[in-house]
């Protein structure tokens, strides 16, 4: 009952949204859309225009149902489940964008209903000033060309990977079913300050380092961020964008950079030993290098794109400690590629292929790495629904023998439709 009652309120809001649209632009001042046009978009635009006359509420959502036809193995130490052909569950997110005053605008997500968490729950949200007209008309007006504050409970800006993942049901920007095999998304309380100009792009920031907000005294301290770029459209055919970013936190009881995807991962229950469940093993197939008390990463993207065909790319170095009486410094390492041609009159079709390797110290003296190819395509039927095919094959190397991962791998195909508004 409980669920047809989540589905009878996310059609209704579905119709209201549709209906908006039909009425009203929808797009908010300095928004990024949620369908094909936010593709390649990253931070969300900053610019003078406003259309800004009394406060506006746009309601989206999206929705994603994927067919997996995945087999796994591994050296047969830990019996795995038991994987068959068949529909995974499908997501949904709900968007409440709000256009609050002139240059001020509030983002909240809802997660309807996702792998590990079937009940609706709120994922975060943030409020974003690009003008302080709030203040008074016109304050502070030439440094606000260039500058922007974002506060909230939110997905913290630690570099361009994030950009392109699947967010449990926003799966449009992601032209791939799975995500990166070191997967960095965290939603933390926090603040990032932006500076933007003539293509470079600065970020400040700093956050209370927790996933989980309470009260209660721990032993976390602040966590600090960090990005410096340049993206520049040099003319109508060629684009290019690079970033390096830092997270960095000295002490916590628990880290979740790696892990703070609470949505799940899209490779239900490979590499997962018989009797699990796919909510309590929810990030399957991801690599977690388990730095948990201290922890500094950086990442580095470049992104070229000249006509329809781009390349993204991942350089990520992360150090820390994790749990233990006298926990060893490990690093890990995570690199990965992406190559995709998008095609057809309006781009509605692409190709691609995307590479990514880890290798790391299991415990400090064990060598481990994991790779992983993923071949795509797909189809955007409209510009609110995509239509992907992918082939994935991940193998793990040098695990110790007895562990689950001793002689992983899996492979198959997976097949998603997605819907986005």
């Amino acid at each position: 009952m409980k669920s047809i009652k989540k589905f009878l309120s996310f059609i209704i809001i579905l119709t209201i949204g549709l209906n908006v649209s039909a009425q009203n632009k929808r797009d908010l001042d300095n928004f990024r859309p949620r369908d094909q046009r936010g593709i390649n978009v990253f931070e969300e635009p900053k610019d003078s225009v406003t259309s800004f006359e009394n406060l506006k509420v746009r309601i989206g959502g999206a929705s994603t149902l994927q067919y997996q036809s995945v087999n796994h193995e591994n050296s047969g130490a830990v019996p795995l489940v038991s994987l068959g052909d068949n529909f995974n569950l499908a997501t949904a997110n709900l968007d409440v964008d709000v256009q609050l005053y002139d240059g001020v605008r509030m983002h909240l997500r809802t997660y309807l209903s996702a792998r590990h968490h079937p009940e609706a729950w709120v994922k975060g949200g943030y409020i974003l000033i690009d003008k302080l007209d709030f203040v008074s008309e016109g304050f502070m007006e030439d440094w606000m060309k260039y500058l922007t504050f974002k506060f909230g409970h939110m997905e913290i800006n630690y570099g361009d990977a994030h950009f392109r993942r699947t967010d449990n049901a926003q799966a449009i920007y992601n032209p791939f079913v799975g995500n990166y095999l070191m997967d960095a998304f965290n939603t933390e309380v926090g603040f990032e300050v932006y500076y933007r100009r003539n293509g470079w792009i600065a970020m400040l920031g700093m956050t209370n380092g927790r996933l989980n907000q309470s009260p209660v005294e721990t032993n976390t301290k602040a966590s600090f961020l960090a990005k410096l770029g340049y993206d520049k459209q040099f003319n109508d055919d060629f684009r290019f964008r690079l970033t390096g970013s830092l997270y960095s936190t000295g002490e916590s009881s628990k880290n979740f950079l790696y892990d703070g995807d609470r949505a799940g991962s899209r490779y239900y229950l490979v590499l997962e030993e018989e009797g699990s469940s796919a909510v309590s093993q929810f990030r399957s197939g991801r690599v977690d290098p388990g730095l948990d008390t201290e922890l500094t990463s950086i990442m580095i993207n470049p992104f070229i794109r000249y006509k329809g065909l781009e390349f993204f790319g991942i350089y990520e170095n992360a150090k820390g400690k994790g749990f233990g009486p006298n926990p060893p410094s490990r690093t890990y390492n995570h690199y990965a590629a992406d190559v995709i041609y998008r095609f057809g009159e309006t781009e509605d079709f692409y190709v691609g292929g995307r590479y990514s390797y880890v290798d790391g110290e299991l415990t400090g003296t064990q060598d481990i790495s994991v790779d992983r190819l993923q071949l795509g395509a797909g189809w955007f039927m409209t510009k609110n629904i995509l239509a992907k095919l992918e082939y994935v094959n991940q193998t793990y190397s040098d695990f110790p023998t007895g562990d689950i991962l001793n002689g992983g791998e899996f492979k198959g195909l997976m097949m998603e439709a997605v819907i986005s508004f």
